[in-house]
């Protein structure tokens, strides 16, 4: 190292460059591999010990492993806190997302039970809360009311009227929801076992994010007939969200203007007492459980008998108890198997995503597989008790966060929420669930950054969220992973090239067209490609190699191909010579001489001292003996 002055230091590297052979050579690359055989493999895993056996059980039941170095000092206080702010949120949710489902409002509080219990002895993550979602919600609705629409459930009433047989209905859709998530938890713990968390990779950030964002579009277009208190006709397939908007517009002026009052009242509660909540978020020692006073001063719709005197659609009265575990409708499943492999993967990549961005922050690690088999019994053992699909929630992961919850148990304090009857207008839990879309139709935001950062992640999450709202929920996930497995495949066709160059003064080499001072070095040119070199882009490397190099390889070839064909004619005409100089000298005479001479002295040499003496003989056949 040579200084120059105080501030610039340059140093010098001089070393012999070195081939690729030579390079092995010098650092005695091996050919060893540190990795078992196949068949090694197999005889470990067929081995049976009591570490081993230890080993299975903690990697499969998390729980085993957390529980008994459970803190109860440190964290006792913390997780009741914050298990009972999450619960009072899981009441309310719970009630209004089974709407979305086209289900009763218990068995939202039976989703926000079940695989709430099984989450805690199977999941790693300890920051997410298990439950009802939005997107799920809306997701499982899509099906029920398509396997099960009112027209199916039409009877004859009094006075030769038409309606529709509601317990009967009800109790059909119950059957094709248990179904429907028992087959979703059963791809999700197929996948969990065989290792595939990787999958969700696969499934990017932008298109999570415009998916979300465009059911959350479909969630609000399902929960206006409530605040409006209409009865819009049911549309399927492509543009449903489209005809249902015009649909509700044309049923305006039939609004229920008692509904639309009650509704407007609370929202406006919801929303202010929201924004006190995210405002003095440090502050409060506890959010403000808005959504159960909302609900529970609804109460006087009940003693005022608002629901006969202004005809207000109330939820009705909860049973209290629970329902005995039933097994699934297997029959529907055929049914069902493509919604429940979507349902599946969108309920997975929800939760892992959330549960990495907590562990990241947290500095614990989240398995992605165990997260699979976890999320997948939640729905199995939760599809007997009568729940549907679950996933994490943001909202109530952010509160069971910002209380205070640090480790599994908050989800305990969460279950032993009472519950209880209540009468609340669906107008009311309607509003529930337009506020928490907040944080949803929030990453619209998305789209200026991602103009700024990453175009080709815009264009996924655009093209995500049009189809979603376009073509309806499954259609739209499945043109959404098809096209974002299309910008996959088209980053790795065509990255980005460049010819580097060294900055006076440094040893830093960048980009010649990106920076004006970067020289290149005379007689050298530093090609870099972002992406590694197989079948599909290796035509294009090659182009862009040429082109930016200045190199002609063609005409190098062709070069080459003259030289060699040059040398080649050149060797021939040598070896030609070469043996019309041998036959000449194999027919003159006195070299045959001179041959039968050399054959008689190797021969007698051996044998006997004999010597032979020659006079006289010229030049030219001199060397022959």
């Amino acid at each position: 190292m040579e200084e120059k002055g105080s501030q610039s230091l340059e140093y010098f590297v001089k070393r012999e460059v070195l081939d690729e052979l030579c390079l092995d050579e010098v650092a005695q690359k091996g050919t060893w591999s540190t990795k078992p055989t196949l068949g090694d493999q197999v005889k470990d895993s067929l081995r049976c010990s009591v570490p081993r056996l230890k080993h299975i059980l903690l990697t499969w039941i998390p729980v085993l492993s957390w529980l008994p170095r459970y803190s109860i000092r440190e964290n006792a206080l913390g997780d009741l806190i914050s298990g009972c702010s999450v619960g009072i949120m899981h009441l309310p949710q719970g009630m209004a997302y089974a709407l979305l489902a086209s289900l009763r409002p218990v068995y939202g509080l039976y989703t926000s039970l079940f695989p709430v219990l099984v989450y805690f002895i199977f999941g790693t993550s300890r920051h997410i809360s298990i439950g009802t979602f939005a997107v799920i919600s809306i997701m499982v609705g899509s099906v029920t009311e398509r396997l099960a629409p009112d027209s199916n459930f039409i009877v004859n009433g009094t006075n030769g009227t038409e309606t529709v047989d509601i317990d009967t209905r009800d109790a059909y859709r119950v059957q094709v929801a248990c179904a429907l998530t028992v087959l979703a938890g059963l791809f999700q713990i197929l996948l969990g076992v065989v290792r595939f968390g990787f999958v969700v990779t696969y499934l990017s950030e932008p298109l999570i994010r415009g998916y979300t964002t465009g059911s959350a579009c479909h969630v609000c277009v399902s929960q206006l007939k409530y605040l409006f208190g209409v009865s819009p006709s049911r549309f399927t397939g492509p543009l449903s969200l489209v005809y249902t908007v015009l649909e509700i517009c044309s049923l305006l002026p039939q609004t229920q203007v008692p509904e639309l009052v009650v509704s407007l009242v609370a929202l406006a509660v919801l929303i202010v007492v929201k924004e006190i909540n995210d405002c003095y978020r440090q502050k409060l020692p506890l959010p403000i459980p808005i959504e159960l006073i909302v609900i529970a001063a609804t109460v006087i719709t009940h003693f005022c008998d608002l629901p006969s005197k202004y005809n207000i659609d109330v939820v009705g009265e909860i049973p209290s108890g629970l329902k005995a575990p039933s097994a699934p409708d297997t029959t529907f499943f055929s049914s069902v198997i493509g919604d429940a492999f979507a349902v599946a993967i969108v309920g997975f990549a929800i939760n892992i995503s959330l549960g990495k961005t907590f562990g990241l922050k947290y500095g614990y690690k989240v398995d992605s597989n165990q997260e699979l088999v976890a999320v997948g019994l939640s729905n199995t053992i939760g599809g007997f008790f009568h729940c549907y699909c679950v996933t994490s929630s943001l909202s109530r992961s952010l509160v069971q966060e910002s209380t205070g919850g640090k480790t599994q148990p908050v989800r305990l304090s969460v279950c032993v929420i009472s519950f209880v009857s209540l009468f609340a207008p669906q107008a009311v839990l309607s509003t529930i669930v337009f506020v928490n879309l907040k944080g949803m139709f929030k990453q619209f935001m998305d789209v200026p950054l991602l103009w700024k950062t990453n175009k080709v992640d815009l264009l996924v999450w655009l093209v995500t969220f049009i189809s979603t709202v376009v073509l309806n929920l499954d259609m739209g996930l499945a043109v959404a992973i098809a096209f974002s497995m299309l910008t996959f495949i088209f980053r790795t066709q065509l990255p980005r090239y460049s010819i580097l160059g060294n900055l006076p003064g440094t040893e830093l080499y960048l980009d010649t067209d990106t920076y004006k001072e970067v020289k290149e070095i005379p007689g050298i040119k530093i090609f870099r490609s972002s992406a590694t070199i197989y079948y599909t882009n290796a035509e294009m490397f090659l182009d862009t190699l040429q082109e930016k190099s200045g190199i002609e390889i063609g005409k190098l070839l062709s070069a080459k191909k003259k030289r060699d064909a040059k040398q080649k004619r050149k060797q021939e005409k040598e070896k030609k010579k070469t043996k019309k100089e041998a036959k000449k000298q194999v027919r003159d005479p006195k070299l045959k001489f001179c041959k039968f001479f050399q054959n008689i002295i190797k021969s007698q040499s051996l044998v006997t001292k004999l010597q032979i003496l020659f006079e006289g003989v010229p030049d030219e056949h001199r060397k022959h003996l």
